[in-house]
């Protein structure tokens, strides 16, 4: 006899039924709002919808209505967000990674990717087929961005809606543990983006089953972190993070937009997620790593919790791209505006922050806390030229190098290669692919489809784009130019721009103190268009103007290490070539 125990937390319901095929099964309700049913059979074939034993196809109804209603928590929709939950084991798969003990954040460089448009089948599967190239790139950590099922086939992943469930479209749940196995038997860690501030405007039932929801943002419902029954909620996201780490052996995870949980508890949420990651870590014997988003310029969010902090590991620095965005392309316009500012990318580079206890004007208000240089390791903020929502939140999706020359961009890849801080780049920036990456999405609702385009256009309309140039996001093709482009490896320009970037990443790893993330032993020095960073014995020159630097070092230059264009050396002088670098 095979018994199956089913439990959902439904705490102001009269009445809740297991649906499985066309069985319904009354659960009984405990004092704490959940409720259990316990079926048996003579064997899992007698349940209905099994396939290949994979698992059972179930459902709940709520008090007398007949319209069955997912799992809040599924491991697994095969169906789609609106269809019946899968039972998933998983202590079926057979990883291959038990010798992995997992890597330090510190030092290390992360790579950013969509399933999606990671290559032109967009799975998991096929991912696995690209990893060689990541290893030979020198990447240490891939970040995947969200894989939660979320409503259609395609989308950027941050409208999801069944927290614990692999989309099913990627290959689910089986084909992500393939993919993290062979990561980890690569030598490489991977994170995985969640999102935990908001919820995907289809398919989110969870209010229906309790008292999920506390209000709305812009992008969707919020969660109830702080009032009645709001303990189970937190639970909810505690246990969905620590399932990820735990079931599909993750390194880490990327934390979307923190600034948009509200919790006025006295313990909040992200300190006593950190709390119990840090406990499965002890656990597990390897290290576990938390990466938040967060525009509050508050380094509480990164101090540990012996020192009052909330424990993070790390946090996506805005700061640091945006400045190095505008030193690059000399847009201004928006929140790049302050970065415009005369010494903006020392100032940043310096102190990861450049809003810290000043006036921003983009926000109209004094924003942000200044970090601690002797307490606060460069490692614990992250640095990109390029991630998926500077990209992305562009009405045309365009990378950087449709604006600025490779050899301005590759300036631009080694101060954030060779800098304190934890450098994370996008998908194809590598060799500068021409794909651009636009938003995009497959709701099959045709009044969302249309209120999602129509937002879209309104939004970029305000900043002087005309509708024609904003792309529809509903339209497949929109899908297929923001995927990579492998062949580009192939062609001699986007071949140099690769090979730079292993060598800036190949230098990291020979010479430790590239890498070394100690902010107060960090000096960077700049005049008029030229940067000088030193690195211990070592010193990166870069000359960001239209004419040729000379530049006096404190140091006799050896000879260059690396050179983007070639630098005459002369007794303790160094003249660079305009948009270029060397590395000594």
């Amino acid at each position: 006899m095979t018994d199956e125990t089913f439990s959902v937390w439904a705490p102001h319901r009269e009445r809740v039924r297991l649906a499985i095929g066309s069985d319904r099964y009354e659960m009984t309700r405990d004092d704490r709002g959940w409720w259990h049913a316990e079926v048996r059979g003579a064997a899992d074939t007698d349940f209905a919808f099994v396939l290949d034993g994979e698992g059972i196809d179930y459902a709940f109804l709520l008090d007398d209505e007949e319209t069955p209603l997912p799992d809040p928590r599924s491991r697994w929709q095969p169906a789609g967000v609106h269809g019946p939950s899968r039972r998933y084991d998983h202590g079926a798969f057979a990883w291959t990674d038990t010798g992995w003990t997992g890597r330090p954040l510190a030092g290390g460089v992360i790579y950013e990717l969509h399933v999606g448009t990671f290559t032109e089948q967009g799975t998991f599967d096929a991912a696995i087929e690209r990893l060689d190239h990541l290893v030979e790139l020198g990447v240490d950590f891939v970040e995947v961005q969200p894989v939660n099922a979320f409503d259609g086939t395609a989308g950027w992943g941050y409208d999801g809606v069944a927290w614990g469930a692999v989309h099913d479209p990627y290959g689910g749940p089986t084909a992500f543990k393939r993919f993290v196995d062979a990561c980890h038997g690569r030598g490489m860690g991977v994170l995985l983006d969640v999102v935990y501030n908001h919820l995907g405007p289809s398919g989110a039932y969870l209010d229906r089953f309790g008292p999920y929801f506390a209000g709305s943002t812009i992008w969707g419902p919020t969660l109830n972190l702080d009032g009645p029954d709001s303990a189970e909620v937190r639970r909810y996201v505690i246990d969905n993070a620590l399932d990820w780490l735990r079931h599909y052996h993750l390194d880490g995870l990327r934390l979307d937009a923190v600034h948009a949980l509200t919790d006025r508890g006295a313990t909040h949420l992200l300190e006593e997620l950190a709390r119990e990651t840090d406990a499965l870590s002890a656990g597990l014997r390897r290290p576990l790593h938390l990466i938040a988003e967060s525009d509050l310029n508050d380094p509480k969010l990164v101090t540990s919790r012996d020192a009052g902090g909330f424990g993070l590991e790390a946090q996506w620095c805005d700061d640091l791209h945006h400045a190095l965005h505008v030193a690059l392309t000399g847009e201004t316009d928006g929140y790049y505006a302050d970065f415009g500012q005369p010494g903006a990318l020392l100032t940043t580079l310096r102190g990861a922050y450049f809003h810290a206890g000043t006036w921003s004007s983009f926000r109209r208000r004094t924003h942000g806390r200044p970090i601690d240089p002797s307490r606060h390791s460069g490692h614990r903020f992250l640095i990109y030229l390029q991630n998926h929502d500077q990209i992305g939140n562009r009405a045309q999706g365009d990378r950087m190098t449709a604006t600025i020359s490779t050899k301005r961009m590759l300036c631009g890849a080694a101060i954030m290669l060779c800098s304190p801080y934890t450098p994370m780049l996008f998908m194809g920036e590598e060799w500068a692919a021409s794909s651009p990456w636009q938003f995009f999405a497959s709701f099959e609702d045709e009044e969302l489809a249309a209120a999602v385009r129509n937002g879209r256009r309104k939004e970029f309309a305000e900043h002087g784009w005309g509708e024609s140039e904003v792309p529809d996001p509903m339209d497949p093709a929109t899908v297929k130019r923001s995927t990579l482009r492998w062949s580009e490896l192939d062609e001699p320009g986007h071949r140099a721009v690769y090979d730079t970037y292993r060598q800036l990443i190949a230098l990291r790893r020979a010479h430790p103190e590239l890498a070394d993330p100690r902010l107060d032993e960090f000096q960077v020095e700049g005049r008029d268009s030229y940067l000088v960073l030193s690195r211990g014995q070592r010193r990166l020159v870069v000359n960001l103007g239209t004419e040729e630097a000379k530049v006096l070092l404190d140091l006799q230059p050896g000879e260059p290490l690396l050179a983007s264009a070639a630098a005459e050396v002369t007794g303790t002088h160094v003249t660079v070539p305009a948009e270029s670098f060397v590395l000594f």
